[in-house]
């Protein structure tokens, strides 16, 4: 009998190993590194919504199992939210739900909605649970690739017409978009929706990042444009609009007929979670706008201070229109391989960075750029630029 490196794993997931994120985030505690590699703030979120679940707690609200679809407060308080900002109305008893963070939503739609040997449309680079996502649905994923493009990455619509055949099920379109920061614009989103209504697709949004757009652009829900809603899954986040990521509450919103498919799946992967956070997080949904303006400015702030220091270092930099990510080209370094130059940053700088290959079907399309996180303090994200202006 002959062994294998993985005997035991479903052979549709033999490519997927370690996440690169676990293998940087370990190299920056051996090596004392500043982590700019992983997503994740370094500091808490509101102070109010953090005693919001110790009250929670305390009361005994959501120490036992939560509601399957989550509790009526924060359903509540999501429909009420995508109104406020969209005009998207949802009944939040048939058409909200609640799932343990955005991974288990994308996850769990893709599980529901594709069958397999259908062929999904993502845009390229992807976040990396989309590729495991639809393998595990036994799925074919086609990228559509965003280019670099008079210093940002856009999406060319011409390419992700050709990419849809009859045999494409579902587009997954993430906007604002990790890792490369491109906001789509209004006609862009207007003819992915005709391309959708034509060829009678089902449609993921990730919207995640929905509150941190910067420089003028406009963060618009698929959902909200003609033939839409009816075809459209969207998914957002606690974690990243309010800095408790480790509390993993994210959501999906859709007609009752989507949202009751993926509620059937979400059922059997984590049934409940996050019981005392889902009041914290119905508060937080209620906060007054000028908390997310603050927010979002706040970022903003992040965002020049990497971006410029990145330039000055001797990178290209594509200064991001959304989310809390700045991807970088290393050609003007001397470097083409974003693989070891993100291994060696740590020893050469005290830095950790994300090489984006791994966000891509074509490593060498992505083989010379490299993604860093401003989600920090501005006193790290100072000293960070300074170690790497050093190298």
């Amino acid at each position: 009998m002959t062994s294998s490196a993985r005997p035991h794993l479903n052979r549709r997931l033999t490519e997927f190993g370690t996440t690169i994120f676990a293998e940087m985030s370990a190299l920056a505690v051996a090596t004392g590194s500043i982590n700019l590699g992983q997503g994740f703030p370094d500091t808490d979120g509101p102070e109010e919504i953090r005693e919001a679940a110790v009250r929670a707690l305390r009361d005994g609200r959501g120490n036992q199992y939560p509601p399957g679809p989550g509790i009526p407060e924060l359903r509540t308080a999501i429909a009420a939210h995508q109104q406020r900002r969209y005009g998207l109305a949802h009944d939040p008893d048939t058409e909200v739900l609640v799932t343990a963070g955005a991974t288990e939503a994308i996850a769990a739609s893709l599980l529901a909605l594709v069958e397999p040997g259908d062929e999904v449309v993502a845009l390229e680079p992807y976040y990396d649970s989309y590729a495991a996502s639809i393998a595990m649905a036994g799925g074919r994923r086609v990228p559509v690739t965003l280019r670099p493009h008079g210093g940002s990455f856009r999406l060319d619509l011409d390419e992700l017409r050709a990419a849809v055949t009859d045999r494409t099920r579902l587009l997954l379109i993430n906007t604002p978009h990790n890792p490369t920061g491109t906001v789509l614009t209004r006609a862009e989103l207007a003819a992915v929706a005709e391309l959708a209504v034509e060829r009678d697709l089902l449609v993921v949004t990730d919207e995640v990042y929905e509150h941190l757009v910067f420089d003028g652009a406009e963060h618009l829900p698929l959902a909200t444009f003609p033939g839409m809603r009816e075809r459209t899954v969207s998914i957002g986040s606690a974690g990243k609009t309010f800095s408790f990521t480790g509390w993993k509450v994210g959501w999906v919103t859709g007609s009752r007929e989507l949202v009751g498919a993926v509620r059937s799946v979400k059922q059997f992967l984590t049934y409940v979670s996050s019981g005392p956070f889902q009041y914290a997080v119905a508060e937080a949904l209620a906060l007054p706008d000028s908390y997310f303006e603050e927010f979002r400015l706040g970022m903003l702030a992040r965002r020049d201070i990497l971006a410029e220091g990145l330039t000055a270092a001797g990178f290209e930099v594509f200064r991001p229109a959304g989310t809390y990510f700045v991807t970088t080209d290393i050609r003007p370094l001397g470097e083409k391989d974003g693989f070891a130059f993100c291994r060696a940053l740590p020893e050469r700088a005290g830095v950790v960075a994300i090489p984006n290959a791994v966000f891509y079907d074509d490593r060498e399309a992505g083989a010379p750029f490299v993604r860093f996180a401003f989600c920090k303090r501005e006193e790290v994200l100072r000293e960070a630029v300074e170690r790497l202006r050093g190298m």
